[in-house]
C-alpha cells in the first residue's frame, strides 16, 4: 500500500503567514501539522512508501523539513506550479502524480492540512475491510458550515449519495480529506478525460460513487481543517488543551501568559498579557494586550491592544500606527 499526503496549497486565506511557508509546517504544539500525519503513516508496516505531493515554491522547505527529521518513507513528488493560478487541482495533481510515480498499489490519501483526532491505522483498518474506496467522514453540526464540503448520505456505512458542497444540505455529515482507494479504483485519469472537475477531490468521489461501491469511516473525535487564522488557533488550543509552549531561547519579563499560547525560539514578550495567541521567531511585544492573534517572525509590537488579529512578517506597530 501506498500514501500520499497533500501538501501542494498556497493557503491564501492564511496569508501573510502562509506567504513565505507551507501552512503544512506550522507548528501545533511541539509538533507540526504534517508531522502528525507522518507519524501515523511512518508507524504502520502496510504503508511501504509515502508521496508528499507539493508545488516548486515549497519543495525546498519540505526537503529540509524531511532532512531534519527521523522519517524514512516520505519522499518529495513535484507539481509544476509556482503560484495558486497555475495549479492542477487536487484531482489534476493526484493523477499526474500516480503517472509520474508510477503507482500501482492500493493508495490512501490525506490532506497534509488536516489535524484528525482519530488513529489512522484505524481508518486504514475499516479501508482493509471494506475493500472498497472509502473516505473518513465527519458530522460538523451545522448546515451552514455543511455548505463548505462533501455531504454524505449513508445506507449503513455505505455511500448511497454524495454532494459537493449542496447549496441546501440535507444533513451535517461531511467528507474530510482522507481516502482509501483500492488499486482499480485509482480512476482519476478516466475521470479526468470525461472534463470532469479537476479541482475538490468530492467531485471525484461523486462521480466514483455513481459507479461503484464506496464506504464511510465516520469518526466523532476532533478534526481541524486548518485553512484560516481561526481554524488554526481552534486547533492549537485543542493541542495544547489550556497549556502554553514557551521556547527555552524565548525571554518573558513581567507578562502574564494565559491558556494555548505557543511564543518560539528567540521571541521577546515584556510587561503584556498574551492568551490564545501564537508568536513566530525573533517577535517582540512590549506593553500589549494580545488575545486570538497570530504574530508573524521578526515582528515588533508596543503599546497596542490586539484581538483577532494576524501581524505579518517583519512589521512594526506602535501605538496603532504601522511603520
Amino acid at each position: 500500500m501506498k500514501a500520499v499526503v497533500l501538501a501542494g496549497g498556497y493557503a491564501t486565506r492564511l496569508w501573510p503567514i502562509t506567504k513565505h511557508r507551507p501552512k503544512m509546517l506550522l507548528p501545533i504544539g511541539e509538533t507540526t501539522v504534517i508531522d502528525r500525519i507522518f507519524e501515523a503513516l511512518e508507524a504502520d508496516d502496510r504503508i511501504e512508501e509515502v508521496y508528499v505531493s507539493t508545488n516548486e515554491r515549497f519543495a525546498e522547505e519540505f526537503e529540509a523539513h524531511l532532512e531534519e527529521s527521523d522519517f524514512e518513507k516520505p519522499t518529495l513528488s513535484v507539481e509544476d506550479t509556482t503560484e495558486e493560478s497555475e495549479k492542477f487541482g487536487v484531482i489534476g495533481a493526484l493523477g499526474q502524480l500516480v503517472d509520474r510515480e508510477g503507482i500501482d498499489d492500493d493508495l490512501v490519501v490525506v490532506a497534509g492540512d488536516n489535524l484528525m483526532g482519530f488513529d489512522l491505522s484505524e481508518f486504514v483498518d475499516f479501508f482493509e475491510e471494506k475493500g472498497t474506496a472509502t473516505i473518513a467522514a465527519y458530522d460538523v453540526g451545522d448546515r451552514e458550515k455543511a455548505k463548505s464540503y462533501g455531504l454524505v448520505d449513508l445506507d449503513g456505512d455505505r455511500i448511497v449519495d454524495f454532494q459537493e458542497k449542496p447549496d441546501e444540505p440535507k444533513s451535517t455529515l461531511v467528507s474530510i480529506a482522507c481516502y482509501g482507494f483500492p488499486a482499480e479504483s485509482i480512476r482519476f485519469e478516466e475521470y479526468l478525460a470525461g472534463d470532469n472537475n479537476p479541482d475538490e477531490p468530492g467531485w471525484f468521489i461523486q462521480w466514483l460513487q455513481a459507479r461503484e461501491a464506496v464506504h464511510a469511516f465516520v469518526f466523532e473525535e476532533p478534526w481541524f481543517d486548518i485553512g484560516t487564522p481561526e481554524s488554526y488557533l481552534e486547533a492549537i488550543a485543542w493541542e495544547l488543551d489550556g497549556d502554553s509552549v514557551i521556547a527555552e531561547s524565548a525571554t518573558v519579563e513581567q507578562s502574564t501568559i494565559g491558556d494555548n499560547v505557543h511564543v518560539m525560539d528567540g521571541a521577546e514578550i515584556v510587561d503584556s498579557t498574551i492568551d490564545g495567541s501564537v508568536v513566530f521567531e525573533n517577535a517582540t511585544v512590549t506593553d500589549c494586550e494580545i488575545h486570538e492573534t497570530i504574530i508573524d517572525e521578526g515582528t515588533r509590537i508596543e503599546n497596542i491592544d490586539l484581538a483577532d488579529a494576524l501581524i505579518g512578517a517583519h512589521t512594526q506597530l506602535t501605538n496603532g500606527a504601522e511603520e
